[in-house]
């Protein structure tokens, strides 16, 4: 599994990237401005992003017609080469990844909830699908249940072209385990989310014993 991080801020995700395990982020102007960031400035916050990460860097368009899509689309995919531009999923939308797609463009289809959705947006041109894990838990419902039916429904076709299932909104290091046992491609998480991760009482238990022996030979 690869890992993105959900995120605009640039600390984090320079920390995450000198972990080693950072395959790309994703980002909107939403993230942005919760770090104090400005629209107008957003453009080339994203171009910053991009110069840390190697692998793709996810942003959002704001508009929810074709045109708008298409226009800032093509813009946020001029800023770098690995931009991925982020589109939710409606008969707008679609037509969006369709054209953004035939230009060679890297789609990344957000606000993705049902199995035909996901393979609508497949089929239209998309390179990654993000289904929306922790927002059907928002509503009581399974959202990794929806997970893995959109692994296994995409798994059935060759949409010609390559189709990653990016598990989104997630929550907590048990949606990130779910996840890759079902076999999505991609967990994006919060910068939080993913320092969970890293942690478990037994590993800090045995992290304790080591110092205390250590300490026993160092003073012997």
């Amino acid at each position: 599994m690869k890992f993105f991080l959900d995120t605009a801020d640039i600390a984090e995700i320079e920390e995450a990237e000198s972990w080693g395990v950072l395959s790309g982020v994703t980002t909107n102007p939403t993230l942005y401005s919760r770090i104090g960031g400005k629209l107008a400035n957003f453009h080339e916050h994203v171009k910053s992003i991009c110069s840390i990460v190697g692998g793709p860097v996810s942003a959002e368009v704001v508009s929810l017609e074709r045109d708008g899509m298409i226009r800032e689309g093509e813009e946020l995919a001029a800023l770098a080469p690995n931009v991925a531009v982020k589109v939710p999923v409606t008969p707008e939308g679609l037509a969006a990844i369709k054209a953004l797609s035939a230009k060679g463009v890297s789609i990344n289809t957000t606000l993705c909830f049902t199995v035909p959705q996901a393979l609508l947006a497949a089929r239209a041109g998309t390179r990654y699908v993000s289904p929306f894990v922790g927002r059907f838990d928002d509503i009581s419902e399974d959202g990794i249940e929806h997970l893995g039916r959109t692994v296994a429904a995409l798994a059935n076709y060759d949409f010609g072209h390559p189709v990653e299932v990016i598990a989104a909104s997630i929550r907590s290091a048990n949606h990130v385990t779910q996840a890759a046992l079902l076999g999505a491609d991609i967990a994006t998480v919060p910068f939080a989310v993913l320092k969970n991760l890293v942690k478990h009482p037994l590993t800090d238990r045995g992290l304790d014993a080591f110092l205390a022996d250590w300490e026993k030979v160092k003073n012997s």
